[in-house]
């Protein structure tokens, strides 16, 4: 984790998780095979809690 990287809930850490297995599925199956959809979904959970630590850090 990169020191600009947010603090992850558990629930975070566990789609990501999920999602980061189903890539390496996809990966198996083939170079050719698409997985933006789902460095998509990654993407939107860690800009999520980004979102999260900015709101809770002016508090």
């Amino acid at each position: 984790m990169a020191p600009q990287d947010p603090k992850l809930t558990t629930a975070e850490k566990a789609r990501i998780a999920v999602l980061v297995g189903r890539m390496c599925k996809r990966d198996l199956a083939g170079p050719d095979v698409h997985q933006g959809d789902l460095q998509r979904r990654v993407d939107r959970i860690l800009d999520g809690a980004r979102e999260r630590d900015e709101k809770n850090a002016r508090k």
